[in-house]
């Protein structure tokens, strides 16, 4: 979604704040210079989250007025390093983020392998839209959520597999334990917004998978797009909302004071979940 063609639909109205998630891999330079720049005029702009710069690219997570989040994303699109952004739009009655900070990174998504390069040898993308369809028909092929498995208990798609991690830096190991038949047969992957496909498909790729896609904006884009189907429960976001429906809409989810394991609105119900102490994850 580039800022020249949408609308952020419903963004005026004074009790909605705009949130937004977008990311780019890119060649940047001048990191220090790109970052005091994007940090003052956040500032200014009375802007809350998290902007990532590297060598790499650009990954940003931010909230706002609407009209102090267009001009941001009209500001980092005319950086003619990066240029348009494919973004994914939801609102909230309130601000979810703390405070703005803007970082100079090695990496805009951690993941630790060296010679991984989604700008020049990307894997294959899908749309949501094909996705919906593949699924409608019954078309073979393997669902692999990447996500890390406290997010994966929250909601998925029916039928995918769960890698197996708690931090995407597993990821992979993870590929060295998955069968070695699927290495033949098609396969898509997906995470919240498409960021770690962005690396996890060429690291496939490289480990000898022959055919990998990518849910091309994960799957805060495929709730934009097509809503529910084929997905059970929810989608955990990396802010104080927790989780999203499929309308995008914040869920009763909440994050356990102690352990900080997601907890959803059955699980808050329990004998074990004591607020502000301990919740059944607890060890």
């Amino acid at each position: 979604m580039n800022t020249d063609q949408t609308d952020l639909r419903g963004c005026d109205a004074v009790s909605q704040v705009v949130n937004i998630a977008g990311y780019k891999f890119a060649r940047l330079t001048k990191l220090v210079e790109r970052r005091d720049r994007l940090r003052e005029l956040a500032h200014d702009l009375g802007l809350r989250g998290t902007i990532l710069l590297s060598e790499e690219g650009i990954n940003l997570f931010v909230a706002g007025e609407s009209a102090s989040v267009r001009q941001l994303l009209a500001d980092i699109q005319a950086d003619a390093e990066i240029g348009l952004l494919d973004v994914k739009e939801s609102l909230s009655d309130y601000q979810p983020f703390s405070r703005m900070l803007v970082k100079v990174k090695k990496e805009i998504i951690a993941f630790g392998v060296p010679g991984i390069d989604p700008v020049d040898f990307p894997a294959a993308k899908i749309s949501p839209q094909e996705l919906k369809s593949w699924l409608d028909s019954g078309k073979p092929c393997h669902l692999l959520d990447v996500r890390n498995d406290y997010e994966v208990r929250l909601g998925t798609f029916e039928s995918a597999v769960a890698i197996g991690v708690d931090h995407f830096r597993h990821f992979p190991t993870a590929v060295e334990q998955l069968p070695e038949e699927l290495k033949t047969e098609p396969i898509v992957m997906f995470c919240t917004g498409g960021i770690r496909c962005e690396k996890a498909g060429p690291f496939m790729q490289q480990a000898g998978f022959r055919e990998v896609y990518q849910l091309d904006g994960g799957i805060l884009k495929y709730f934009e797009l097509c809503g529910q189907d084929h997905f059970h429960g929810e989608c955990f976001v990396f802010d104080k909302r927790v989780a999203l429906d499929a309308q995008l809409r914040e869920t009763p989810t909440t994050i356990c004071f102690a352990c900080q394991q997601p907890l959803s609105a059955e699980e808050q119900e329990s004998a074990d979940y004591v607020v502000g102490e301990r919740c059944p994850y607890c060890t």
